[in-house]
Protein backbone atom coordinates (compact mmCIF):
# COMPACT_ATOMS: atom_id res chain seq x y z
CA UNK A 1 0.00 0.00 0.00
CA UNK A 2 1.23 3.72 -1.26
CA UNK A 3 0.81 6.11 1.61
CA UNK A 4 -0.71 9.64 -0.05
CA UNK A 5 -0.29 12.97 1.38
CA UNK A 6 -2.18 16.22 0.97
CA UNK A 7 -0.67 19.32 -0.02
CA UNK A 8 -1.35 22.53 -0.50
CA UNK A 9 -1.07 23.19 -4.81
CA UNK A 10 -1.64 27.26 -4.99
CA UNK A 11 -4.92 27.20 -4.51
CA UNK A 12 -5.81 23.75 -4.37
CA UNK A 13 -4.87 20.74 -2.63
CA UNK A 14 -3.52 18.05 -4.44
CA UNK A 15 -1.61 14.87 -3.64
CA UNK A 16 1.45 13.80 -5.60
CA UNK A 17 1.83 10.31 -6.95
CA UNK A 18 4.84 8.24 -6.44
CA UNK A 19 6.81 6.69 -9.62
CA UNK A 20 5.71 3.64 -8.70
CA UNK A 21 2.10 4.55 -9.00
CA UNK A 22 2.71 6.06 -12.13
CA UNK A 23 3.99 2.92 -13.61
CA UNK A 24 1.68 1.08 -12.65
CA UNK A 25 -1.17 3.62 -13.80
CA UNK A 26 0.69 3.57 -17.19
CA UNK A 27 0.54 7.60 -16.68
CA UNK A 28 2.75 10.58 -16.69
CA UNK A 29 2.65 14.58 -15.82
CA UNK A 30 0.04 16.06 -17.70
CA UNK A 31 -2.40 12.56 -18.35
CA UNK A 32 -5.86 13.08 -16.86
CA UNK A 33 -6.73 10.44 -14.11
CA UNK A 34 -10.41 9.41 -12.82
CA UNK A 35 -11.48 8.78 -9.54
CA UNK A 36 -14.22 6.63 -9.02
CA UNK A 37 -16.77 5.64 -6.73
CA UNK A 38 -16.87 1.17 -5.73
CA UNK A 39 -20.13 -0.30 -4.77
CA UNK A 40 -18.47 -0.66 -1.68
CA UNK A 41 -18.19 2.99 -0.89
CA UNK A 42 -14.39 3.01 -1.52
CA UNK A 43 -12.77 4.94 -3.96
CA UNK A 44 -10.22 4.58 -6.70
CA UNK A 45 -7.92 5.97 -9.15
CA UNK A 46 -7.65 4.86 -12.96
CA UNK A 47 -6.70 6.20 -16.34
CA UNK A 48 -9.44 5.07 -18.04
CA UNK A 49 -13.00 6.85 -18.61
CA UNK A 50 -15.52 4.87 -17.13
CA UNK A 51 -18.20 7.19 -19.46
CA UNK A 52 -15.67 6.89 -22.58
CA UNK A 53 -15.99 2.95 -21.64
CA UNK A 54 -19.62 2.63 -21.27
CA UNK A 55 -19.94 4.74 -24.47
CA UNK A 56 -17.55 2.01 -26.52
CA UNK A 57 -19.10 -0.95 -25.44
CA UNK A 58 -22.52 1.01 -26.56
CA UNK A 59 -20.86 0.79 -30.12
CA UNK A 60 -19.62 -2.35 -30.18
CA UNK A 61 -22.91 -3.90 -29.04
CA UNK A 62 -24.73 -1.99 -31.99
CA UNK A 63 -22.42 -2.74 -34.16
CA UNK A 64 -22.66 -6.38 -33.25
CA UNK A 65 -26.34 -6.03 -33.29
CA UNK A 66 -26.73 -4.47 -36.86
CA UNK A 67 -23.57 -6.40 -38.19
CA UNK A 68 -25.22 -6.35 -42.04
CA UNK A 69 -26.58 -2.79 -41.75
CA UNK A 70 -23.38 -1.48 -41.33
CA UNK A 71 -21.67 -3.53 -44.17
CA UNK A 72 -23.98 -2.09 -46.40
CA UNK A 73 -23.44 1.62 -45.34
CA UNK A 74 -19.51 0.56 -45.71
CA UNK A 75 -20.12 -0.25 -49.27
Amino acid sequence: MLALKITTIGASAGVILPKEALAKLRARKGDTLYLTEAPDGSYRITPYDPAFAAQMQAAEDIMHADREILRQLAK
